[in-house]
């Protein structure tokens, strides 16, 4: 049972990272694909600074800092473990999908839950920081998306007023 914990713990955020992968290759518009791109990249970098600020915030040693009795399932460095990285991640990229492709996201939000139960099982985190981190990739994935949808819904507003011309039917519009 620690081999499917500790490989749970440790690998699970590449599965995340594939199935969104999957979704992409399937999403059929190339506008679409850019979009999923844009703010799944986007999410990670907001992770990325959100995680750095919590840390700076919050300390939380690690479980097995914490009680010496407890032995991690794999080598960890007994650095700070508020909030879980690897959870916050999984989950912005979960979530990011989840907005373009439902039931391919809640899967994935689903993996990464488990990745973070899979962490606190194997005694690097505790239940806080698990918490922590979900709600870190929630915050990054919904900043990305509307933040995203909303730059993209100007610069299509801009170019839409610049040509104006264009969104007339056939043959309506033009000088005879």
């Amino acid at each position: 049972m620690s081999t499917v914990v500790s490989a749970v713990a440790q690998y699970a955020l590449f599965v995340v990272a594939l199935g969104a992968l999957l979704v992409w290759v399937r999403v059929p518009s190339r506008q679409e694909k850019v979009a999923l791109a844009v703010e799944a990249v986007l999410a990670m970098l907001l992770v990325a600074v959100l995680v750095k600020v919590a840390g700076a915030v919050h300390t939380d040693p690690r479980p097995f800092v914490v009680d010496p009795h407890l032995r991690p399932l794999f080598p960890h460095p007994p650095d700070n473990g508020f909030p879980s990285d690897h959870t916050a991640l999984a989950t912005a990229v979960a979530a990011v999908v989840c907005v373009h492709r439902r039931w391919a996201g809640l899967v994935l939000l689903a993996v990464a839950v488990c990745l973070g139960a899979a962490r606190v099982l194997a005694h690097v985190h505790h239940t806080q920081d698990i918490v922590a981190g979900v709600l870190i990739g929630l915050l990054a994935a919904a900043v990305a998306v509307l933040g995203y949808r909303t730059l993209a819904q100007r610069r299509v507003d801009r170019w839409v007023e610049s040509r104006p011309w264009q969104l007339t039917s056939r043959g309506a519009g033009k000088d005879s």
